[in-house]
């Protein structure tokens, strides 16, 4: 099982950038896609996750200027990020556990079985 990510990069403050991950090794159509992210020195945190229904839940940080969505017949996610700003410079991972029916996207680093190797965001201000 592998987890891709890609589509980091430096952008000036306000700018875009859509991050990819593609998970491959086995169908993940019932697995939740999660999106966290890790700023030096600090804890890894939670930015954005899809379920197996397409439902989503966002981070307060990246709410309103950020949009999850999935490819499902190709396994892979794409985090749209807009508004850019230098706070939200970090390493951002994808993630994915088995959907768990009914509930909402899991938001926890400890939920997640699978994760992929980052990519950098760097916001200049």
């Amino acid at each position: 099982v592998q987890l891709q990510a890609s589509g980091g990069g430096l952008v000036q403050a306000g700018g875009s950038l859509r991050l990819s991950c593609v998970a491959s090794g086995r169908t993940f159509s019932t697995y939740d896609m999660g999106w966290f992210r890790q700023a030096p020195g600090k804890e890894r945190d939670f930015v954005a996750a899809i379920n197996w229904s397409g439902r989503t839940y966002y981070a307060d940080s990246v709410r309103g200027r950020s949009t999850l969505s999935r490819d499902v017949a190709n396994d892979t996610v794409f985090l749209q990020m807009t508004s850019l700003k230098p706070e939200d410079t970090a390493v951002y991972y994808c993630a994915a556990k088995a959907s768990t029916w009914g509930r909402a996207p899991a938001r926890e680093v400890s939920e997640y079985d699978y994760w992929g190797q980052g990519t950098q965001v760097t916001v200049s201000s």
